[in-house]
């Protein structure tokens, strides 16, 4: 965390935090992304009013401090981001507890003070022990107290599971280990420990809000193919499952998550982690759930390879080649500023020059809207209205060339409108041929599809 892209620094007055994240939405609208994953909850602390932990000092500069004048910051940002039709995703931490041990700002109510036995240091951190069921229970808590209050689209954990390794030095979890009185090896009763907590999280969200989506955002090896036949023909020096103890693919088989977007942050064509090679592998092994690709756009200008204005296109390119991946991720936020190697105007001009539907997941719903209902005004502009008793996103407008609507998978969606009670599309487009076919259909919340109402 520590203010990368959203406050900027910590202290901001209420209004330059609003407008900072106003400004985040319409850079991403403008670029065409349709999804954002915001950090809500860094280290043990909250980006919102919470029962269970303290303020977060990345907000004001001191943990446990509320924003002065009062908002609910992740309220806000939920409400920002739904109006520009995008969707919103929680981002968590579930173990980091103390950013910087010797520079952290740490509340007289924060759980490392209140219950020092859940926690070991490890290098300048403070983790949460995963090895503890109460700490399981405790993080299953707080995704229970935010997709219950909150208007979220998803929950999203990145690659921090047990922490990266610190040379030779070992995470402080043998008295742990002992004590549970486990027959498993340590290794795999940490991979055991990371299983646990995702099939509770998984069981939350069941249980309290089916609908969000749980996804994980993990380093890009799962395992090298010279320890297991199954791993990438990488030779990545940490992977998920022998450093950071994540089964990633097992999560994906037992299917606990809906969605991967591993973090694929190395060139095409370098020397140990080939984007080619670990994109095709991803492919492989999806096991029915949702694969994102997590793009490095934070590398921008720091080797030979991420100052080529071509790497990001060719990456893009690359995995529209695979009807199993649906999408991209970029890593940071803050990183688009600048428009580094002109990407952002390739995103906006090319590659996302067009609105695209975020893919429904089937399991999580399969039902689909009512048809929205047509009024057509005195002139070109038609007014959407949507009578069904469910609130829905929004509306697609697609545009059928040749006059043929049996071929329906040949159409585009030229616009997505947001659901309001003032719905409006003007047929005077120039996307819109003289003789094209158009239509349109109302998006759930969960993006599944009504049938299409023409506009004659």
């Amino acid at each position: 965390m520590d203010n990368i892209d959203w406050p900027s620094k910590k202290g901001l007055s209420i209004e330059e935090q609003k407008n900072e994240f106003r400004h985040i939405l319409d850079l991403h609208q403008y670029n065409g992304i349709n999804a954002l994953m915001v950090q809500v909850r860094p280290a043990g602390d909250a980006f919102f009013p919470s029962k269970f932990e303290p303020w977060s000092e990345f907000l004001t500069g001191t943990q446990g401090q509320s924003p002065f004048p009062f908002y609910d910051p992740l309220q806000f940002m939920i409400e920002e981001t739904h109006k520009r039709g995008m969707e919103f995703h929680a981002w968590l931490n579930p173990y980091r507890a103390v950013f910087n041990i010797n520079k952290s700002s740490i509340a007289s109510n924060h759980l490392t003070k209140t219950h020092p036995e859940w926690f070991f240091t490890y290098g300048d951190k403070k983790y949460f022990n995963p090895g503890l069921k109460e700490v399981r229970q405790h993080v299953a808590a707080i995704v229970k107290d935010l997709i219950t209050r909150y208007d979220l689209d998803g929950i999203h954990l990145d690659d921090y599971f047990y922490p990266y390794r610190i040379g030779t030095r070992e995470f402080p979890d043998e008295k742990t280990y002992r004590k549970s009185g486990t027959s498993l090896s340590k290794d795999d009763w940490r991979r055991s420990n990371c299983d646990s907590i995702i099939l509770l999280l998984h069981n939350t969200i069941s249980e309290n809000n089916p609908k969000i989506k749980f996804g994980i955002s993990p380093f890009g090896v799962w395992r090298n193919k010279s320890k297991d036949d199954t791993g990438s023909d990488t030779r990545a020096g940490i992977t998920n499952y022998d450093d950071l103890y994540a089964d990633i693919l097992l999560w994906l088989k037992k299917g606990w998550i809906d969605y991967v977007a591993p973090q694929l942050y190395w060139e095409i064509g370098h020397p140990l982690c080939d984007y080619y090679t670990l994109l095709q592998w991803w492919n492989a092994h999806t096991y029915g759930r949702q694969l994102f690709i997590g793009h490095a756009i934070y590398r921008s200008g720091t080797s030979a390879a991420w100052r080529n204005p071509k790497e990001l296109p060719q990456e893009i390119k690359a995995l529209r080649n695979y009807a199993t991946t649906q999408g991209s991720i970029y890593f940071s936020s803050s990183s688009f500023n600048n428009n580094p190697n002109g990407w952002n105007d390739s995103l906006h001009d090319n590659y996302y020059a067009l609105p695209a539907l975020i893919p429904p997941m089937p399991w999580i719903d399969s039902i689909p809207p009512l048809k929205p209902v047509i009024e057509k005004g005195i002139t070109t502009q038609y007014k959407i209205n949507y009578r069904g008793p469910e609130k829905i996103k929004g509306y697609a407008v697609y545009v059928l060339p040749d006059n043929i609507e049996e071929k329906k998978s040949y159409a585009t969606i030229i616009k997505i409108i947001v659901s309001s009670g003032k719905s409006v599309f003007d047929k005077n487009n120039p996307l819109i041929g003289a003789k094209d076919k158009v239509f349109v259909a109302a998006i759930s919340r969960t993006n599944t599809i009504s049938d299409w109402v023409e506009l004659k």
